[in-house]
């Protein structure tokens, strides 16, 4: 199964689920390593290797970080070829305030938002979703 495409439908169908937890992104320089079973996500970068993990295991390791987030996952099946989603959700949680970062898996999107505004940011999900399932 490849994922939906259609944006009406992952809109009225996107289903956020705010993950319990408090995340971090932290950089590690290029050659380090850490256990893939504690990592929520990773990416390398020229700079060095960006990994999410939970904020208690990041104290473990004594790694720094700045920015404690929530996880809200949208559970709707999404393509990776889907056009306007990340836009959309984006759009709404700019018009309220709230930043977000979103890492696209191969299931679903995901989204990382300032821990104090996890609340709001489930609002406004939630208010996208029944504004389009009214359409």
């Amino acid at each position: 199964m490849t994922g939906e495409t259609n944006l009406a439908t992952l809109l009225a169908t996107m289903q956020p689920v705010l993950n319990d937890g408090d995340y971090v992104f932290c950089a590690l320089p290029g050659d380090a390593s850490i256990d893939t079973k504690y990592m929520i996500g990773s990416f390398r970068e020229e700079e060095g290797l960006t990994v999410i993990l939970h904020q208690a295991y990041a104290d473990q390791l004594q790694l720094t970080y700045s920015f404690v987030a929530a996880w809200i996952t949208l559970t709707v099946h999404s393509s990776l070829e889907a056009v306007g989603l990340t836009a959309a959700f984006s759009k709404a949680l700019s018009e309220a305030g709230i930043s977000c970062n979103v890492v696209a898996a191969f299931y679903h999107d995901h989204i990382f938002v300032a821990k104090e505004e996890a609340g709001r940011a489930m609002k406004v999900l939630q208010g996208l979703t029944k504004t389009r399932q009214a359409k």
